[in-house]
């Protein structure tokens, strides 16, 4: 079980730093190709929402997995307790039986009887505990591979949505700027070739008219 858990939590860890790193990849990248500011805004708080949820859900679920661990070691160490409890009492038992024999004088054949009793009696109890701690261990083991899936399929769909918010507001910039640039364009006389783009909430029009730039700013 210790394995496992352990296990789990590698897979998880190196889970959250990939997501971590495709976010920090993504973002790095578009703000380098796409030069419009409020694109970068966008992108810059939909990382941060990201990193900061896929934190916390991380982080609930190391809570949640440390308390079932916490429950099942109780659970196990008062299943072990209860397992000596009676072993001690059927000890007890069997010694007073056999000073009770001794002293009546019982045919040994009786005493032979009740102790082959208690010791199937003492079997059968350590065989229910054992299968108790057995089915508590794994039902515990099912309940943390089960959460480290949720997790997993939670980091994906968060990256998922990620790339898809960056693509569409990447896409909606570009064509934003195209459609003013064509716009722009039915305004500037020939031969001059108009780009805009965004510097400190400005709107940028560039120019060229005889190898020279022009600029305007709104």
């Amino acid at each position: 079980m210790v394995v496992v858990v352990v296990v789990v939590v590698v897979v998880e860890v190196v889970v959250v730093i990939l997501v971590v790193i495709v976010i920090t990849v993504v973002v790095v990248v578009t703000v380098t190709v796409v030069e419009i500011e409020v694109v970068i805004g966008v992108v810059k708080v939909v990382a941060l929402v990201v990193i900061v949820v896929v934190v916390v859900v991380v982080a609930v679920v190391r809570v949640v997995e440390v308390v079932v661990v916490v429950v099942v070691v109780v659970v196990v160490v008062v299943v072990a307790v209860i397992a000596i409890i009676l072993v001690v009492l059927v000890v007890v038992v069997i010694v007073v039986v056999v000073i009770i024999v001794v002293v009546v004088e019982v045919a040994v054949v009786n005493i032979v009887v009740v102790v082959v009793i208690v010791l199937v009696a003492v079997v059968l109890v350590v065989i229910v505990l054992v299968v108790v701690v057995v089915v508590v261990a794994a039902v515990v083991v099912v309940l943390v591979v089960v959460v480290a899936a949720v997790v997993v399929v939670l980091v994906v769909v968060v990256v998922v949505v990620v790339v898809v918010v960056v693509v569409v507001v990447v896409a909606v910039g570009v064509i934003v700027e195209n459609n003013l640039t064509n716009v722009l364009s039915r305004f500037i006389p020939e031969n001059r070739l108009a780009t805009i783009s965004c510097n400190q909430s400005k709107l940028v029009v560039k120019y060229w008219y005889h190898r020279e730039a022009y600029f305007l700013y709104s």
